[in-house]
Order: structure tokens, then sequence, then C-alpha cells
């Protein structure tokens, strides 16, 4: 477990999970949102964006949590050694996203001063478009291109929890 993919639909539990991860095994955390947006949700400039990836990926170890632009998540996805995959059903995600508007604090990764009614918005918009990507057709390319690496499908809140203790091994 050197180069770690974290996935997963909006409000699944990804930076919490990565934050963990990188605590856990020293391994330094790269979050998706800080790279993508800006702090007003505008999207960084695209070549700026595909410079940070391929110097992450490019790295001895990394965490990247997040999705980001396909092309940028399939190169990550073949560079990665260990892919995690947060499954979590659609009302335990929208619960999260809800959850942390609630509270009022802007996650992790996301950019500095970023608008945490602006970002649960768009994670709604985001959750609402998710069924045409997150399905049996992304399974079955997951399926494909993780051969030879760990994959990982964290498909509960429980497991999601457990998930450092029960599988990373130091």
């Amino acid at each position: 477990m050197k180069k770690i993919a974290v996935f997963g639909k909006p409000g699944s539990g990804k930076s919490t999970l990565s934050k963990k991860l990188a605590r856990t095994t020293g391994i330094t955390l790269h979050q998706l949102d800080s790279i993508v947006y800006e702090k007003n949700g505008d999207f960084v400039e695209r070549g700026v964006v595909d410079a940070a990836h391929q110097n992450i990926v490019s790295s001895e170890s990394w965490i990247i949590d997040g999705l980001g632009p396909m092309e940028l998540f399939y190169k990550r996805l073949h560079a990665a050694d260990t892919l995690i995959y947060i499954d979590l059903p659609y009302v335990a995600s929208y619960w999260l996203v809800t959850k942390r508007l609630l509270k009022g604090v802007t996650p992790e990764g996301w950019p500095k001063g970023s608008s945490i009614v602006k970002g649960t918005l768009n994670s709604y918009r985001t959750l609402r478009k998710c069924p045409q990507f997150w399905n049996h057709s992304f399974r079955k390319k997951l399926d494909e291109v993780s051969t030879g690496k760990s994959l990982f499908v964290i498909s509960s809140l429980s497991e999601l929890d457990n998930f450092v203790e029960t599988y990373v091994r130091l």
C-alpha cells in the first residue's frame, strides 16, 4: 500500500478515510478538491491540474482522495497499487452531505474559504448524476483495471469506520 486511490460519491467519507490512512501510514495525502477547485468554486485551469496530478502520481507514494477529471481519474487508477471504492447507499451519501452542511464546517480537502452552501448544492447536483457513472459498467471497468492491485469496495458505514484497523498493516 504505497499508491492509494480513494474514490466514491460525494459525501461518502473519502476525506475522512483518507486522512485516517495518511495518519496511520505516514503517506502524503492529496485531496483533489483542493487541486481542482478555486475557493470560490470555479475550476482551476486544466493545465495546472494536469501538471499537479502528474507530479503526484509519478512520486514514490501517495494517497489521492476524489474523482477529478475523468482522464486523470483513470490514469490514477492505473498508477495506484491500492484502489478503495466507497460505494455507500445513496441515502447514506445524501445524509452525510446534509450532516456536514448542518455542522457548518467546510470539509477537509476543500479549498480554504470555500462556501459550504455552494459546495453542498454542488454535491447534491453531483449525487443526482451519480447513477450515470457509478453503475454496473463502472464496476466492470474497475474489475478490469484492478488486476494485480488491491481492490477494496466499502459498502457500509461500519466497513468505512473500521477499514484502517481491519486492512492496514504496518
